[in-house]
């Protein structure tokens, strides 16, 4: 394996572009907790570095075993992504609707929902799996793993960017971070079915 110049900036190019998504989910969650911890953010942006990581390493695999089942699943991920974001969205727009600035600390971002939101925004990585199809195991490791250095950077940029202007927004915060969830979850679709 030739980790070559190239090599590793088209894969951190592959993973500005893949942790996009991810960025405005954190930006989100920074929004809606403007005093997370440094620690608690790190966390945060690792779970989303590690699904970047996990799935392109996951299709490369289907790519190479299973190519009839991930192609029928693949039709799928569009509304996969869907409903998980427009379910945490509208939960946020909701509880913020409903509430003031006391309900926006029950939505605090808990394990089950940072787990989804990392399927939910790594789910279009999967098909980083067919073209990374001809690399070598190691290969394909090495470009899953700067592809999730590359998130971890970017996501930890948007919980900053979150938390500063989270602070400013006071209790529109949730009702704004439901609605971004919402808008990636209906582009992600759009972008696969249209």
């Amino acid at each position: 394996m030739n980790l070559n110049f190239m090599f590793v900036l088209n894969c951190a190019l592959l993973g500005v572009g893949l942790s996009m998504d991810a960025f405005s989910v954190s930006m989100v969650n920074g929004l809606n907790e403007p005093h997370m911890s440094a620690r608690r953010g790190c966390a945060v942006a690792g779970v989303y570095a590690f699904f970047q990581a996990l799935m392109p390493m996951a299709g490369w695999v289907c790519v190479r075993t299973i190519v009839e089942v991930f192609c029928s699943f693949r039709k799928i991920v569009p509304w996969i992504a869907l409903i998980l974001l427009l379910g945490i969205g509208g939960k946020m727009v909701f509880e913020g609707l409903r509430g003031g600035r006391e309900d926006c600390a029950a939505l605090r971002l808990t394990p089950a929902v940072l787990f989804l939101q990392g399927i939910a925004t790594s789910i279009d990585a999967l098909s980083v799996g067919f073209t990374i199809a001809n690399y070598d195991c190691a290969a394909a490791l090495a470009a899953s793993l700067i592809i999730s250095a590359v998130t971890f950077a970017v996501c930890a940029a948007g919980l900053l960017i979150g938390k500063r202007i989270g602070t400013a927004l006071s209790g529109r915060a949730t009702i704004l971070g439901g609605a971004i969830l919402i808008g990636i979850g209906l582009e992600l679709f759009a972008d696969s079915v249209l």
